[in-house]
């Protein structure tokens, strides 16, 4: 995100169609008068404390920054839980994400201009001098185009513009010769062989030494990319031709952009995830501000900030009008169709979209900025981070976090927009619950699971790129920050890029005459700068009066997910059937069914299969009801499926010097003491002799009243457990024997009993890959003596704030979707989860074959599964509008109907959802042309 500067004073109109509210001048200088009528809202923030919070960000990028320099440089990024740096190649790999790495230090570049900002211009200097001597853009090694650009072309760029910025200053730099900039155009030309497409659309990765067509290259073979990966190159590429006279970069980026704007779908003018960069047809149709797009709609606005081009704006406007007509769903934002735009793709909520609200405010449109943000405080009030992904009734999707910054940034837009004091304590929560829940000795780690709140060991490079500069901005006062921050504009990933470029080396680009702008709304789209008193009334308390009705969104309503904008338009119709709400026995939900397409067919086996004929429905509104049934009742199903799974455990080191810092992700048993129902066991670690605990312990004296440590292999779990039991252990950590494996990058699995009654185990029982449990492993050669936490979930490092909140309590039960099977005994859905809807960093579940030596009894959980919740309270709502928390329900039922729980059957997995919906689709559109022919 950027805020972008100009100089322009509010009286005078920005010359010809410039965006209100757009450069720094509209976003800030505009806004500067009603910043004093904001502070009625929530309590001002005094000076004092603002200088405290803004200090207390420098020593936190003084702690992440340090540990990287100390433990992990030259290598790319930092692994704060071993205190080393990850090299590719030489750590398991963890997919498309270790694409951002190409053996070039990435956090020391992705963190030059952060620097200058934090004004630690020495510090900046020394790592110039770094960076000049030590970085080698040169190697073999295959990385993404988008991340190398937006992280390591736009970190040497931001480097280069303060880099001048402070040698005119006179002070520092003196010597700096433009090295920055010859090193960004070095990498410039290694990315261009990536254009080598009919399209212009980039390839989504390039080999730095081999470019893509020669066979050493490794790549080069992709058909597909993301629309933010070819959409998020204008800034970076326009800034090294504007600074080296070399046109070639701009031209590329501006053909890439204009392929993917002759290719939006032109009914809704909605763009798709990912494009096929041969032939440009649309491979995912589904369109959000999420994952995959986000950064295409940002730098459409900040292209023409940063160039001029009315055409980019144009095209932004056009976007956002769709955004607003279609995926906005105050305060939501949810996926759509891009062919059917009334017809939602998911359900859930990723959290990259956090950005969007910021964009909003460059935009100028504040009303829904504020919505948006305040719906994602308080998910982060509840969870402490913001969940990968989370449900539109606000449960985990995908439970990681990995330090994501989009949060910070659009809260200091707001607050620069609003001067409401109310974002300075969103932003002193950030910080306390950075330093509460993911700092560890060594730097700071990502979440890997933010309802255990155990960790990662990964610190992206982006975390000390974007999260302190915008942390600090948003305390920081004029006067704290060295050179005017107004002179710049920010790229995706917070580099600074001078707002001087849009005069400098200008070459006449032709504007794309052969696209024809969609007719929009002109008083939606005002070319001059706003009139404060119209964009903000004149009321102190405005902000609040948006937010106030969204403070209980998430843990005090009663969600029964969204109402499409077509069902509003029937006067007097009952909103659609639920399938959560849905009653097998209930025949006026059967004739709904009916209505919308959908059949019954009784399987010989006892079964009961959901059958969708769209050309069947009562009318196309019906069938698109019909479809959106089906796939709720799919995930609801893939839920269930997935609830049978025990949730992962935390191991949390608590003594000297961690403290409760290190939480370490565990993988639970089927017997033993059941951590989510009791206290946590608490005590010092001793191994076990033997190791692999498969016999009686020799060593008794040493495990008695403590958490043995035994290996895996060579028996049955339960039997390792029976042996440290009666040792006089009080709970046990089983260790990986696979050398290297990681919770990163291996599903976890529970530990399953022996076949025999387990129920003579009273210990707790968890799993640790190697990896984690050579982290305990080290600590006892270090410090002799370590305390460790085994829990359902990290504890508070403050003992003062470990109070459980107390569950709702129930006060009506319902028959609901999960309850159906008084009616069937089986559900069965021939279909399998789309790829979109897997976590981004799940690998395929894998069955182990055990040897005879090795007969460990294991169940798989794939991370996908991980991330499915049901300690939480999943609510629904009864007929008399009363929350039911739906696990109670279950415990209930099960305790009286226990051979009537669900079964939910994949059974064939013949036909990929996305061709179910490509089906349903043409049925839908054919029952449209039908109607029409019939009228």
């Amino acid at each position: 995100m950027s805020e972008a500067g100009g100089g322009r004073g509010c009286g005078s109109p920005i010359p010809q169609r410039a965006p209100w509210s757009l450069v720094a001048a509209t976003a800030v200088l505009c806004l500067v008068s009603v910043t004093s009528v904001w502070t009625a809202g929530a309590a001002p923030m005094s000076k004092e404390e603002k200088q405290k919070l803004g200090n207390q960000v420098l020593e936190m990028f003084d702690h992440a920054y340090g540990n990287y320099m100390e433990h992990a440089y030259p290598a790319d990024e930092l692994m704060p839980l071993t205190c080393r740096g990850r090299v590719r190649g030489q750590e398991p790999s963890r997919g498309d994400v270790d694409d951002a790495l190409g053996k070039f230090s990435l956090t020391l570049i992705d963190s030059l201009d952060t620097l200058v900002v934090l004004n630690k211009t020495k510090e900046f200097e020394d790592a110039v001098r770094k960076v000049l001597k030590d970085v080698n853009l040169d190697n073999d090694v295959v990385v993404s185009v988008f991340e190398t650009n937006i992280r390591v072309l736009g970190g040497l760029l931001g480097g280069h513009s303060l880099a001048i910025m402070l040698k005119e200053k006179g002070e520092y730099m003196q010597w700096y010769n433009d090295e920055l900039l010859q090193m960004a155009k070095q990498l410039g030309y290694k990315l261009l062989p990536a254009f080598n497409t009919t399209s212009g659309l980039p390839y989504p990765r390039i080999n730095l030494k081999f470019g893509i067509q020669k066979p050493e290259a490794r790549t080069g073979t992709e058909t597909d990319t993301c629309t933010a990966c070819a959409g998020t190159l204008i800034l970076e590429f326009a800034a090294l031709s504007r600074f080296t006279g070399a046109t070639i970069f701009e031209e590329y980026a501006r053909k890439a952009l204009d392929f993917l704007w002759e290719k939006r779908q032109r009914s809704s003018n909605l763009v798709g995830v990912t494009i096929n960069i041969h032939t440009g047809d649309w491979v995912r149709k589904d369109s959000g501000v999420g994952a995959g797009i986000d950064s295409y709609y940002e730098y459409l606005l900040k292209a023409y900030v940063l160039l001029g081009d009315d055409s980019f704006l144009e095209r932004f406007n056009t976007h956002y009008d769709a955004i607003m007509r279609y995926i906005s769903q105050p305060p939501l934002l949810l996926d759509v169709h891009i062919h059917k735009p009334m017809l939602n793709a998911r359900t859930w909520m990723d959290a990259l979209l956090a950005f969007f609200p910021g964009l909003q405010v460059l935009k100028g449109d504040i009303r829904p900025a504020i919505e948006t943000h305040e719906m994602l405080y308080q998910v982060i009030k509840k969870h402490n981070f913001l969940p990968e992904a989370f449900t539109t009734d606000f449960r985990v999707h995908w439970a990681q976090h990995p330090l994501r910054p989009e949060f910070a940034e659009s809260t200091y837009f707001l607050y620069k927009a609003t001067g409401d004091p109310y974002y300075l304590e969103v932003g002193k929560t950030l910080i306390e619950n950075l330093n509460k829940y993911a700092r560890v000795p060594c730097g700071f780690a990502a979440m890997k699971d933010v309802r255990t709140g155990s960790h990662e060991d990964r610190m992206d490079s982006f975390f000390l790129a974007e999260m302190f500069k915008y942390l600090y901005l948003l305390f920081a006062d004029k006067e704290d920050i060295i050179f005017d921050i107004e002179d710049y504009i920010f790229t995706t990933e917070a580099h600074l890029l001078p707002l001087w470029l849009s005069t400098t080396n200008q070459s006449v680009y032709k504007k794309n005459t052969t696209s024809e702008y969609t007719e929009l709304d002109d008083s939606n789209f005002d070319w001059t700068c706003p009139n404060t008193q119209i964009l903000f009334p004149n009321d102190p308390s405005y902000a609040q009066s948006i937010r106030e009705p969204l403070k209980n969104v998430v843990d005090k309503s009663c969600p029964r997910g969204i109402i499409r904008v077509e069902e509003s338009f029937r006067s007097g119709a009952k909103p659609p059937l639920r399938a959560r709400d849905f009653m097998a026995t209930n025949p006026e939900h059967l004739e709904i069914l009916k209505k919308m397409g959908v059949s019954l067919i009784h399987l010989k086996d006892g079964r009961v299969q959901l059958v969708q004929h769209a050309i069947q429905a009562a009318s196309s509104i019906d069938a698109e009801d019909g479809l959106r049934f089906m796939q709720e009742m799919i995930e609801l199903s893939s839920q269930q499926q997935k609830e049978q799974q025990l949730p992962p455990r935390a191991v949390q080191i608590v003594s000297h010097p961690f403290f409760g810092r290190v939480v370490l992700t565990a993988g639970p048993a089927q017997f033993g003491l059941d951590l989510s129902k009791h206290k946590e066991t608490r005590g010092f670690v001793a191994s076990s002799k033997p190791y692999n605990g498969c016999s009686e312990l020799t060593n008794p004296e040493a495990v008695v009243g403590k958490i043995a440590l035994i290996q895996r292999g060579q028996c049955m779990f339960a039997e390792k457990a029976r042996n440290i039991q009666n040792a006089g252990a009080i709970g046990g950590i089983v260790i990986d024997d696979n050398e290297g494996s990681s919770s990163d990058t291996a599903p976890l699995f529970q530990m399953a009993g022996d076949g025999k009654d387990t129920d003579d185990i009273k210990i707790p029982m968890l799993f640790l890959f190697s990896k984690e449990g050579s982290i305990i492993l080290d600590a006892i050669r270090e410090y002799e003596e370590v305390e460790v936490l085994l829990s359902d979930k990290a504890k508070d490092r403050d003992p003062e704030e470990n109070e459980e909140q107390p569950s709702p309590e129930n006060d009506s039960q319902n028959q609901s979707a999960e309850q159906i099977t008084s009616s069937f005994q089986d559900f069965d859905l021939v279909d399998q989860e789309s790829p979109e809807e897997s976590s981004p960093n799940s690998s395929p579940e894998s069955s182990e074959s055990l040897s005879p030596a090795e007969m460990d009894s294991a169940t798989s959980i794939s991370p996908s599964k991980q991330n499915s919740d049901p300690t939480e309270n999943h609510e629904t709502a009864s007929p008399n509008g009363e929350c039911t928390d739906l696990d109670n329900q279950r415990q209930q039922q099960s305790e009286t109907e226990e051979d009537s729980s669900p079964n939910v059957s994949w059974g064939k997995k013949a036909q990929p959802i996305d061709s179910i919906l490509a089906d349903w689709n043409e049925d839908i559109e054919a029952f449209e042309m039908m109607e029409k022919d019939e009228l």
